[in-house]
């Protein structure tokens, strides 16, 4: 949710009521930043002591962008409160709502994507150094703008089919792109969304990050203006990089599962098994423990050989016994975990 507070200075604060005059104030703050804070933080007290449903209010003011979480009972949904941010509004609302309505197979890439990440572990709940899921989606978008022909448009693109109707300057930044999907051309792409699963992994596990830049306004490598490990240039604030506080480590994770998933989708292409083996395979395959996980908890004593990971690998696949996956009933079921 966005609390957009900017329509308040246009408000005429002065009212004159016979001889007196009566004006309206607030005190004055440093800056634009703490007023934001302080404004969340009173909203958070009203919400956790006044708010009908509203549970586990949280007030994370020293974040970038600073917010409200709290849950709410009666729908089930959590909601990010933030106020001031019409770049997040753009960025996680606007942008992303036409690119998923242009085809079907953004959605759902994406969706997949961050359920993998999710299952290893490679995003959280809690900020850290690890890839968000803003970032994944951006690489799920400028990994479909480099298909052949391309599935999704670049941003420069959909700026220039832009009315003045979608005319959109933020503190001078150009933010402005369509927003009627009617004039924008559908893809000829027909690749299935299994092959794109497939191929997100082999595109982004052989991804040159170590110089280059994801650049979704362009849809093309760049070089890196910085030496942070992972690059992701803001859409429409170009000089920032929304994966900044992804370090090395959390780079290489990523990079090693996304390579190890590619080389379990092309061994189903030889041998996918049948639906009476029991076996794993797909997207559930790839939700299974990853090796790469257990070799990096073992690497104190010893670093394994590729042939070992492999041997690894096809052992944790076969782990799902058909002895180990019975219910009550006795019939044989297959259990992932998203």
């Amino acid at each position: 949710m966005f609390l957009d507070l900017g329509e308040i200075g246009k408000f005429n604060t002065n009212k004159t009521s016979g001889n007196f005059l009566m004006e309206f104030q607030v005190k004055n703050v440093p800056s634009g930043r703490i007023a934001t804070q302080k404004i969340l933080s009173v909203i958070g007290e009203c919400l956790d002591h006044f708010g009908p449903g509203c549970v586990g209010v949280q007030k994370i003011l020293n974040a970038r962008c600073p917010l409200v979480r709290f849950s709410h009972q009666a729908s089930g949904f959590q909601c990010d409160l933030t106020t001031n941010n019409r770049y997040d509004l753009l960025n996680s609302s606007e942008l992303l709502y036409i690119y998923g309505a242009l085809d079907s197979r953004v959605r759902a890439l994406v969706f997949c994507i961050r359920c993998w990440a999710r299952a290893h572990s490679l995003t959280s709940s809690i900020p850290g150094s690890w890839i968000t899921n803003f970032s994944l989606t951006m690489m799920v978008i400028f990994f479909l703008q480099r298909r052949s022909p391309p599935i999704l448009p670049t941003l420069d693109y959909l700026k220039t089919l832009a009315g003045a109707e979608d005319k959109c300057i933020i503190e001078g930044h150009n933010c402005t792109f369509i927003s009627d999907l009617n004039r924008i051309k559908p893809s000829g792409n027909t690749e299935t969304l299994e092959s794109l699963l497939k191929e997100f992994f082999e595109y982004f596990g052989n991804f040159a990050f170590n110089k280059n830049s994801i650049n979704i306004r362009q849809g093309r490598e760049q070089n890196k203006p910085e030496s942070s490990p992972l690059h992701i240039q803001n859409p429409f604030e170009t000089s920032l990089n929304i994966s900044k506080n992804v370090n090395q480590s959390q780079l290489q994770k990523f990079v090693d599962l996304a390579r190890e998933s590619a080389w379990i989708l092309s061994q189903e292409d030889k041998d996918r098994p049948s639906p009476s083996s029991n076996r794993p395979w797909g997207l559930a395959a790839l939700l299974l423990p990853s090796v790469v996980s257990s070799v990096s908890l073992a690497k104190k004593k010893k670093k394994n050989p590729a042939s070992e990971r492999i041997k690894n690998l096809l052992e944790s696949i076969k782990s799902s016994s058909p002895e180990n996956d019975t219910n009550t009933n006795g019939k044989r079921t297959v259990s992932t975990q998203a």
